[in-house]
C-alpha cells in the first residue's frame, strides 16, 4: 500500500514517517546517527541521550535533538554541563527551557529555545525565551526552529543584548 509521501513501510505511521523524512530533509543542522523505534500506540520516539530515554518525536523533539548534537560535535559543548528540559520557576509558574548549558562553576550560561521548523521565529518566541531568563539570569540566550539559529549575549547589567553572528561555543559562553 502507497503512503502519502510515498513511503511503503508498514510499521510506521503516515504522518510520522513523512513527518520523519520531510523534518530529516530541511534542518540547517548536522545530520547524526539518531535512534527511532516505535513505541506506544504507534507512535515514533526518539533517543535522547541526555535524559537516557527515549522521548516522543515531535518536530520539536527532532530540532532539539539535532541541535544537542550540534552543540556537543560542533562547538564544544561537554555533553555533562547540558541538561535538557530543566524545570524552573516565574511568577510562581513552573516552566521547563529546552535546553540549559550549565559553566564549570555550577552556574547556568546558555539557555535554548526550540521550535518546529514550521514555527517562524517572532518576538512572541524571544519574550517566552527572555522571560525564562528572568529567573535564569544567563549571559547568552539561542532560538531556533532547526532552520534559522539567533544568539543573542545579554548584558544584565545595562540592562541590553547583541545579536551574534553564530552560535557561541563553549569556550565563549563560560568566559
Amino acid at each position: 500500500m502507497q503512503r502519502r509521501c510515498g513511503h511503503k513501510d508498514k510499521d510506521l505511521s503516515d504522518f510520522y514517517v513523512c513527518l520523519y523524512l520531510r523534518m530529516k530533509l530541511q534542518l540547517n543542522l548536522p545530520a547524526y546517527e539518531s535512534r527511532i523505534r516505535e513505541g506506544r500506540n504507534g507512535r515514533q520516539e526518539i533517543f535522547d541521550r541526555f535524559r537516557r530515554k527515549f522521548v516522543r518525536l515531535t518536530p520539536e523533539e527532532w530540532v532539539r535533538q539535532h541541535f544537542l548534537n550540534f552543540l556537543v560535535t560542533q562547538k564544544d559543548y561537554p555533553a555533562s554541563v547540558i541538561v535538557v528540559e530543566a524545570s524552573l520557576t516565574y511568577n510562581r509558574l513552573k516552566k521547563r527551557s529546552d535546553i540549559l548549558v550549565y559553566g564549570p562553576d555550577g552556574n547556568p550560561c546558555l539557555v535554548v529555545e526550540c521550535k518546529a521548523p514550521e514555527v517562524e521565529i517572532t518576538q512572541k518566541v524571544f519574550d517566552q525565551v527572555a522571560m525564562y531568563n528572568m529567573s535564569l539570569t544567563v549571559g547568552f540566550l539561542v532560538v531556533t526552529n532547526g532552520l534559522q539559529h539567533y544568539a543573542c549575549l545579554i548584558d544584565h547589567k545595562n540592562k541590553s543584548f547583541k545579536f551574534l553572528k553564530e552560535v557561541p561555543g563553549y569556550r565563549e559562553v563560560i568566559r
